[in-house]
């Protein structure tokens, strides 16, 4: 909506000055704006007709897709995608299908790929929805996340598998832009407006150059008018005024810096979808990182075993050893207890689950049409012990039936039939979950400690779990909750999660530049922690506090306790690590900053619930955020969001796409080259890109900046100029107009922004506002310095004892002096051109305008501290000296011709030299107030000082607030939800969600 309203007011203004200029003659001013005009409108439509027809393409994809649809009457008939509605009964055959819409499974089974909707393309199972004669909604049938029935539009069905002779049906629930991928694709249409201050300042600095040019048009009224010109001529006047104050160019000069950095993150394999949000990458202060596949790496190697039994834990069983797993109930978990499936001979799906599959060194194999066993179908997948193992080949389970994982149920469970024996069900997931459906006798009573001597040493920990089920009962017909029950604790899986060699690094180099980082993870708290603290997102002497909230039970309210977690050297396995416990001690409060608040999703869910006064508190320090669902970590980055935090998010895409829309930034880590999940994809999957987008977004908001002040300058600079001009009834000639338009300005703001970010990372950011004191002082002095330059000139070419005299003398008559000149007789009293704008005032006035120009270039061009030096911008650099060389040139040449050209007049040596000294002395004056005071960031901070100013933003607030409350934070207590205070609510944030 803002693009559309910039391009609409800047095309309705550019059309109106285009009129004016040939009405006025600018005949060629008027045609260079005009084919620069149509050149921008020729690139913006190329741009916009490419991203349409990829989205074309996008969308299309799914209705040019003939569909195989069962009629009552009719049987199965051949239909096309886009004629599907709602009711639909599909029938799914073969494979690599497209699905033209959101389908919910009835019967049978499918294998998914769904990586255009969460970036990552790992297979994914699909179960039909159960059966039940109930009258309820389909989603209040389903026992989780009703998600795993439905195949959402625009996902790739990989494999179908049908129950037994029958087919795979499924029943349409949405077609068009009411599916998973029409949401999308209205996403990128609508991308989330950012309500950034940059451009609601733009506007009002706009209406502040509108009320200047009014004052100028009623200044040019009243000189022309009392002039005695005509009326014709006063109009035109009066409006060149405000073509000339406001600078048609200037929503343009906002954007190009975002366009040099969109094409710059290109180059690093980072690509974007909303550049608007490159400005709002340069504001970000905290960055909130999923663990495993963004800081950790994406596999997870199995490490080892530890069996259970009725004496408990076992020794633990290494998979370094070389030899094979011992065979049992354990190892057959492991073997088939997972979403795997086999296409065309390779075994494809979740890299945790394959990892686990070849540490058993089993094989998977389909069995064939000939295969019949009771209650068992053909081509289903079977899983046996190769030779290598020492068992027979023939043995092995068939894997009748899956229950997928579930990040909100965190298990997996399948049911499996031995070859020659029982059936079987198996569980997988995390160990508090799967401890919770066991029988408690089978459950070690070690399980707490031997489950933290792992996760608090970063392992990753899956526990494993099974039970005899009764072989007459059907599979199809076996309720979830029945088969999760009373089952029977094998051990544990331990698996090595380590962190990429960027993680560290990257990390370091946020936390030293003040960006405060914050995990979201899926993984174990104790585990979550270890994490943070070998990636220095927690460092070397920093405490962790460890808030757990508890429900309301019966008659008991919700409750709330602060432990501190102490970090402790342990030797378990054979390595000197980390090992975490509680310290029931209260140490002495630290300075602020020093503690981090570690939280499980729960904790996070009855906070919000029932301690939501206490929720912000937390969250200044909240650092540590793991079992997070989906949902919780959006309802997070909102939450930070409330509190004026500019939030980036970054995430491996996979259960983040929730996050990375909510954030301001949402970074996906992905080999995809764009993703719809998020505005920015990242093709190399580790954090580096994330300073790169910061860097980026700081450079892009400077350059912003810096043209902005430039393009305001230029204008003043004209206005003044012309407004002196116009008193005595002169103006600059189009060809004047011409040279500045284009040969100085249209080449300074094309290189200006070349500069590239730097490439260190300092602990501030750049001013997110035009409407700043250092930004508006800096164009009010230069504004004041041309305004004095320019009135200096005027006066005093007008007291210059040549003033009077014939207009070439000054250049033909070098042998004479100035006073033989004056003294001559024959002197006229003075003058005039063929031309009606060439004068000596005209002449001075264009020559201090148009150096001046480039000598503001020069000073606004900023460097570091977040762009490269201006030096390096080569490019930039040799168009200051070339334009520098052509009017030094025009300036000292004495050719008539070009003089003729140029509406100019010949002025003495020393005149000339005149100019230069004054342009000099504005050059030095304005290069010194920017960098002593405008670019002094140690004096501003004096200021705010002295003032008393403090910053509004509500994180801000409530760091003050902390800092001075001596009993925060609370440690070794419980609080109860009737102690609740007021609310917390951001009235700032919600009603700009409102204006959104």
């Amino acid at each position: 909506m803002l693009l559309m309203l910039k391009s609409h007011l800047s095309g309705n203004y550019s059309s109106r000055s285009v009129c004016l200029w040939f009405s006025e003659d600018y005949k060629e001013y008027a045609l260079a704006i005009i084919l620069m005009s149509v050149i921008s409108i020729a690139l913006t439509v190329y741009d916009l007709r490419q991203q349409s027809v990829k989205l074309h393409h996008l969308v299309e994809s799914h209705n040019s897709i003939t569909v195989s649809v069962c009629e009552r009457k009719a049987g199965a008939q051949d239909l096309e995608s886009r004629l599907l509605v709602p009711g639909d009964l599909l029938i799914l055959t073969g494979s690599r299908v497209q699905m033209p819409c959101d389908a919910i499974l009835i019967d049978g089974s499918c294998v998914v790929d769904e990586g255009m909707l969460t970036g990552e393309s790992i297979p994914v199972t699909k179960t039909p929805l159960s059966q039940m004669a109930s009258s309820a909604p389909w989603k209040m049938q389903t026992e989780a996340d009703p998600r795993r029935h439905v195949l959402f539009c625009g996902t790739e069905v990989i494999q179908a598998r049908a129950s037994g002779s029958g087919t795979v049906r499924a029943v349409v629930l949405q077609t068009g832009f009411n599916t998973a991928k029409g949401d999308l694709v209205r996403a990128i249409l609508y991308p989330k407006p950012m309500n950034f201050k940059l451009y609601r300042d733009a506007i009002r600095f706009l209406l502040c150059l509108v009320g200047t040019a009014t004052i100028g048009m009623i200044y040019t009224l009243c000189v022309y008018v009392l002039s005695g010109e005509p009326p014709e001529e006063v109009v035109r006047k009066a409006l060149d005024v405000i073509t000339i104050a406001v600078p048609p160019a200037l929503p343009a000069a906002l954007t190009t810096g975002i366009i040099y950095a969109q094409r710059r993150l290109k180059r690093k394999g980072i690509f974007c979808i909303s550049p608007q949000r490159i400005n709002v990458c340069g504001q970000l202060n905290l960055v909130c990182f999923d663990k495993t596949g963004t800081l950790t790496r994406g596999g997870l190697d199995p490490w080892g075993v530890v069996p259970c039994d009725q004496n408990g834990f076992q020794a633990v069983y290494s998979f370094a050893s070389g030899k094979a797993l011992p065979q049992g109930p354990l190892c057959a978990a492991m073997a088939s207890c997972h979403s795997l499936i086999l296409l065309d001979g390779t075994i494809q799906g979740d890299p945790m689950d394959l990892k686990m599959f070849e540490a058993t060194k089993w094989e998977m194999t389909i069995s064939g049409d000939d295969f019949h066993i009771k209650g068992m179908l053909a081509h289903t997948m079977v899983v046996k012990p190769t030779d290598t193992v020492g068992q027979v080949p023939g043995e092995g389970l068939a894997i009748l039936r899956q229950f997928p994982f579930s990040s909100a149920l965190q298990r997996m469970t399948v049911i499996v039939q031995e070859m020659q024996g029982d059936r079987l069900a198996f569980m997988k997931g995390a160990p508090e979950r799967v401890a919770s459906f066991c029988r408690p006798d089978t459950v070690p009573s070690s399980f707490i400690s031997e489950l933290q001597t792992y996760t608090t040493q970063g392992f990753r920990v899956i526990a494993l779990a099974y039970k005899k089920l009764e072989s007459d009962c059907p599979t199809a017909a076996l309720m979830r909750e029945k088969v999760e029950s009373d089952l029977i604790f094998l051990g544990l899986l331990i698996l090595e999660n380590r962190l990429k060699e960027e993680t560290k690094p990257v990390l370091e180099e946020l936390i030293s530049a003040r960006i405060r980082t914050v995990m979201i993870t899926g993984d174990d708290l104790q585990t979550a922690i270890t994490v943070a603290r070998k990636s220095g997102m927690v460092s070397e002497g920093q405490k962790v506090i460890l808030v757990e909230a508890n429900e309301a039970t019966g008659s008991s309210s919700a409750s709330i306790s602060w432990k501190l977690v102490e970090e402790k050297k342990h030797i378990p396995l054979e390595n000197q690590d980390n090992y975490i416990n509680i310290r029931e001690e209260v140490p002495d409060h630290g300075r602020e900053g020093s503690y981090h608040f570690a939280l499980s999703g729960k904790s996070f869910h009855v906070l919000s619930q029932h301690f939501s006064s206490l929720l912000p508190k937390i969250l200044m320090n909240g650092t540590i955020f793991a079992r997070m669902s989906p949902g919780q970590k959006s309802s997070l980055v909102e939450e930070f969001q409330k509190l004026d935090y500019f939030v980036g998010m970054c995430g491996d895409g996979a259960n983040d796409c929730g996050a990375l829309k909510m954030a301001h930034v949402g970074i996906s880590l992905s080999e995809q080259e764009a993703s719809v999940a998020s505005p920015f994809t990242s093709k190399t999957a580790n954090i580096e890109c994330v300073p790169h987008l910061i860097k980026e977004g700081r450079a892009a908001l400077v350059t912003s900046f810096c043209m902005f002040k430039y393009m305001a300058l230029y204008s003043m600079i004209q206005y003044v100029g012309v407004l002196l001009l116009y008193w005595e009834t002169n103006s600059l000639s189009n060809y004047q107009f011409l040279f500045q338009d284009l040969a100085i300005t249209t080449l300074i703001g094309v290189t200006m922004n070349l500069n590239g970010a730097n490439p260190k990372l300092v602990p501030f950011r750049p001013a997110g506002r035009l409407i700043s004191p250092p930004l508006l002082l800096s164009v009010i002095l230069n504004i004041l310095l041309s305004l004095a330059m320019h009135v200096v000139g005027f006066v005093l070419v007008q007291k210059q004892p040549w003033y009077l005299m014939e207009l070439h003398s000054a250049c033909t008559m070098r042998n004479e002096s100035v006073s033989a000149i004056i003294t001559s007789p024959n002197a006229p009293e003075k003058n005039r051109s063929h031309s009606p704008f060439s004068s000596f005032e005209n002449t001075t006035i264009w020559f201090l305008g148009t150096i001046n120009c480039i000598i503001v270039a020069l000073v606004f061009s900023k460097g570091k501290p977040f762009r490269q030096p201006t030096y390096t911008n080569y490019i930039f650099v040799l168009v200051l000296i070339l334009q520098m060389g052509v009017c030094l040139f025009i300036l000292f040449a004495d050719i008539p011709e070009l003089h003729r050209r140029l509406d100019l007049l010949c002025t003495p040596v020393l005149w000339r030299i005149y100019i230069l000294i004054m342009i000099s002395s504005n050059f030095v004056v304005s290069f010194a107030v920017e960098e002593t005071i405008i670019e002094n960031r140690a004096l501003w901070l004096a200021v705010k000082r002295c003032f008393g100013y403090q910053s509004k933003s509500q994180y801000r607030i409530w760091q003050r607030n902390l800092a001075n409350d001596s009993n925060w934070p609370p440690l070794n207590q419980t609080s109860c939800s009737d102690m609740q205070g007021v609310s917390y609510s951001n009235p700032v944030f919600e009603s700009n969600e409102e204006q959104l």
